[in-house]
């Protein structure tokens, strides 16, 4: 039989994939002797059953009630019992965190005679009430799918009307009313009453719990956190302690280093007199972690004495939940806390210095995503700003745009094309699209610890979280300032300070970030520009991480670079040469006229007359590159796109011919001719049709000029003593035989050029591989090519057999809402196909040249994933455009770490 449920003193913190990462945490806290409260999880692999069966295994109800058992024997309770009841939470726990994302019920076991029971052995009576109003209002809404608003408008009104600033105002008799009200919620909205039995109420609320993985919400956030949607969760249940038990009683969850800057301390929120989803849910302003000192000094340091111990043992920033029960300090949950971008490299650099971890570790502790978000602009200190208000930062980051107060109001707008804050008293988890969409989230109540600061954090968005000096009015539509009675509206713009907590009025102009500075100018630079001891302390962890990366990656990091603009700036990034150098983009703009000329000539004297003329244009532009890159390697890919693409577009020249025609004016003979030539270039898929090697071999006098101009540039720039190092790559290879043609062409205008200068010129010439004949093929390729590049962009729509202008807006969201796709195979490597292709391509050129350089130099080259999967399988370089080299040699070094091993394979046997 399988099991299903596993106590708390059965497993451990590495069995996430099993218990989920709460419940692996948890019984880690149990087998290092913590004080938690007695429970057991039931695995992610019953909830799978679940999903895909559409019922619970059979197994799962026995196995429930066997742990139930051992939980009531541990606690001289039973569940749900009239006199003394043991109440139990139960908690969803992903192997990933999905924080909010998923259902919690708590107080499961309160019925209308356990509720009698509770409040005569607890001696407080309202705290009972307050436990069953809970427990209704949460199942109510969790489980039975009820509308949220249909009980918090009866508990607003209340408060309302009998004049109370908060929960706490509220009399034992007001919460019994209240318990009577939310039963006729319920009765109304379900036909059904609230559920007595308590065993009843345990398997809806675990069976919701396992709905809850493929809510709205839960799927954008997997969708946004590259979380795979097969994994399903555990469920966690818990003997229920108690904040809400009056004096000496509270929640809170607090992280042993400060989450949005790593700074070691004593760093969370609490609430006396609460239950733990008050202060998630923001509902409260809470205090500070250090007021518990004053109000039970023994549960504070009985607790930091904890935090201490969790972060040795898990040698990370740790985030923990716990609850105060009477002085009684219990320990909820623990897991490796989510942090800001800042804080993740400052944290990893501080626990190097404290031997807690090794470099190695430290590398692999951060990620490409989170050096990309350091790289965001900031205020300018100097710029003049009108200061709004102010609230606890949560986030770091600026952000600038409309207010906006609902999901739907911040889709619209962004898609407009307009930048937007998202503006809320407080968020819950139903707010996830206008998070993702918003430069910004602003809310007026809630702490560090509040689902709109845990969640943008993970998203590395700018959040400021408990301005209490605002009055949001999502009805009405506006932010009152309370302090100046200055009132602001759903479309004005507000600029926000996720480092300082600020918020301003209007634009606020931004610049560099100081590691963008250290990036591309060096540390000294970087240090000059970072403005705070904070700032610089950063410079300095990114700083430290980046060297050992470098030193441990083994994959070298090239751009993309069209111009010598570009060189120079991928070289201020420490990019080790160009990997794509586009050279259609040169034939733009003035120099459209000649490539047209080229086009519409009738004879080859006509034609070799306008490629002459592009001859010194197209040379130039390679001096200028070659020079940029002095010294290191330049890719040149020759030229790409249809011919159609340098024409006028067919419809508006046809659109424009016929309007003359029927207006009795003049067409000339040119504009006959031109149309003549669109309509013989005109291709109904011109991206599988005439371009690249295709184009070359119908017009050789193409491939001659770029090759000549190629090496007419490097002659050039050897005489001035530099060293130019450019490579020849043949883009759309399909077979052996267009390889050996243009070969030939390119080594014959080599040596003209070399005999005409006296100047010996050694170019190497490779092929694109991105087409799946090419790579199935690439062993008889690889004999006529000096190097492979993957254009892991066009082998993906080929491969798919998709155009990726057309059905990135047509079908891909269903594609994500069916689960086809976890992510767009445009922005990472479809490793099960097109990453195949890649391999195999891999292994059949090196099967018969086992030196061959390969590279990638499609958008893949600058993604975090794909970098891991191309050192994977032994790609000597990546190429990505200039501003994603520092995150392309970061993750270039994570990937060497965690593969250990250098690349090495032996092709015995032909593939």
């Amino acid at each position: 039989m399988t099991k299903y449920v596993y106590d708390f003193t059965e497993g451990n913190k590495d069995q996430k994939d099993l218990l989920g990462g709460k419940g692996a945490n948890l019984a880690e806290m149990t087998n290092l002797g913590l004080p938690v409260p007695p429970g057991f999880t039931i695995t992610t692999e019953a909830c799978r059953v679940y999903l895909n069966e559409g019922a619970s295994p059979d197994e799962l109800g026995v196995q429930v009630t066997a742990a139930i058992r051992g939980v009531e024997a541990k606690m001289g309770k039973r569940l749900g019992d009239a006199k003394d009841p043991l109440l139990m939470s139960v908690r969803s726990g992903a192997k990933f965190s999905m924080p909010g994302m998923m259902e919690t019920v708590l107080n499961i076991g309160l019925n209308d005679k356990s509720v009698l029971g509770l409040g005569e052995q607890s001696g407080d009576e309202r705290f009972a009430w307050d436990s069953y109003r809970r427990l209704i209002q949460m199942f109510g809404k969790t489980v039975m799918d009820i509308e949220g608003d249909l009980f918090s408008d009866k508990l607003h009104k209340l408060q309302e009307e009998k004049g109370y600033s908060g929960d706490l105002d509220m009399t034992t008799e007001d919460l019994k009313y209240l318990v009577d009200e939310f039963k006729k919620v319920v009765k109304e909205e379900t036909g059904q009453d609230f559920p007595q039995d308590p065993r009843q109420q345990l398997d809806m609320a675990v069976e919701a719990v396992f709905n809850s993985w493929n809510t709205d919400r839960a799927r954008i956030y997997r969708r946004r956190e590259h979380i795979p949607n097969d994994l399903g969760t555990g469920v966690n249940v818990q003997t229920m302690v108690f904040g809400n038990m009056g004096a000496g009683s509270g929640t809170g969850v607090c992280f042993t280093r400060d989450p949005s800057t790593g700074r070691s301390g004593v760093y969370g929120d609490y609430l006396e007199n609460a239950q733990g989803e008050d202060v998630v849910a923001g509902i409260r302003n809470t205090l500070p972690l250090s007021a518990l000192e004053e109000l039970d000094k023994k549960s504070y340091d009985e607790l930091t004495g904890i935090m201490d111990r969790l972060e040795t043992h898990y040698r990370d920033l740790c985030d923990i939940e716990f609850t105060v029960e009477r002085g009684k300090l219990w320990m909820l949950q623990t897991r490796v806390g989510k942090r800001t971008a800042a804080a993740a490299f400052r944290i990893a650099d501080q626990l190097v210095n404290e031997r807690l971890i090794t470099h190695d570790e430290a590398v692999t502790r951060v990620t490409g995503d989170q050096l990309t978000s350091l790289l965001f602009p900031q205020f300018d200190p100097k710029a003049d700003k009108v200061k709004v208000s102010r609230g606890m930062p949560a986030s770091p980051g600026a952000a600038v745009g409309e207010i906006v107060m609902d999901n739907e109001t911040a889709v619209a707008r962004t898609r407009e094309g307009r930048k937007v804050i998202l503006v809320r008293r407080e968020t819950n988890p139903d707010d996830l699209q206008g998070m993702v969409v918003a430069e910004g989230i602003l809310t007026a109540r809630g702490g560090k610890t509040s689902h709109a600061a845990v969640v943008a954090r993970g998203m590395g968005r700018c959040c400021v979280v408990g301005a209490d000096d605002l009055v949001i009015d999502d009805v009405a539509g506006t932010m009152k300032v309370k302090s100046t009675g200055k009132e602001y509206a759903v479309g004005d713009v507000i600029a926000i300070d996720g480092t300082t907590g600020e918020i301003f009025e209007g634009d606020v102009p931004v610049t560099d970030s100081p590691v963008t500075t250290f990036l591309a100018e060096g540390l000294e630079a970087g240090l000059a520009a970072a403005d705070s001891d904070d700032a610089r302390e950063l410079v300095n962890a990114v700083n430290n991480i980046m060297k050992h990366a470098d030193e441990k990656r083994r994959m070298r990091v090239r751009a993309n670079a069209d111009n010598p603009e570009d060189a120079e700036l991928a070289r201020k990034f420490d990019a080790e040469g160009i990997g794509l150098c586009r050279t259609e983009h040169m034939f733009l703009g003035d120099r459209r006229k000649l490539i047209e000329a080229m086009i519409l000539a009738k004879d080859e004297a006509a034609q070799a007359q306008a490629l002459d003329a592009l001859l010194p244009l197209q040379r130039d532009d390679f001096v200028g590159i070659f020079g940029a890159m002095d010294g290191l390697p330049v890719t040149v890919r020759l030229i790409d796109p249809p011919l159609h693409e340098f024409l006028p577009d067919l419809t508006k020249l046809s659109v424009e011919l016929a309007r003359k025609e029927a207006a009795g004016e003049e067409i000339s003979e040119s504009e006959r001719e031109i149309l003549a030539a669109v309509l013989s270039h005109h291709e109904q898929n011109p991206m599988l049709g005439l371009r690249g090697v295709r184009l070359g071999l119908k017009i050789p006098g193409l491939i001659k000029l770029q090759v000549r101009a190629i090496a007419e540039a490097c002659v050039l720039l050897k005489k001035e003593g530099k060293d130019p190092r450019p490579e020849i790559m043949v883009p759309l290879i399909g077979g052996v035989r267009e390889m050996q043609i243009v070969r030939d062409l390119a080594l014959d205008v080599i040596k003209e050029v070399s005999e005409e200068s006296g100047i010996s010129l050694d170019l190497p010439i490779g092929n694109m591989i991105e087409l799946p004949r090419a790579a199935i093929s690439a062993d008889t390729i690889a004999a006529e090519s000096d190097f492979f590049s993957f254009g892991t962009n066009d082998l993906t729509q080929t491969t798919w057999g998709f155009s990726r202008d057309d059905v990135e807006g047509t079908f891909f969201n269903e594609y994500f809402d069916y689960g086809v796709f976890g992510i767009s195979p445009f922005e990472s490597i479809d490793v099960g196909g097109v990453g195949a292709l890649v391999d195999m391509g891999v292994q059949r050129g090196r099967y018969t040249k086992p030196d061959l350089k390969m590279g990638v130099c499609g958008e893949h080259g600058g993604d975090p994933a794909s970098i891991h999967f191309f050192e994977k399988i032994g790609l000597n370089y990546v190429s990505c455009s200039p501003f994603r080299v520092p995150v392309a040699r970061l993750e270039a070094g994570r990937a060497a770490i965690e593969n250990e091993t250098t690349y090495e394979r032996k092709f015995e046997t032909k593939l």
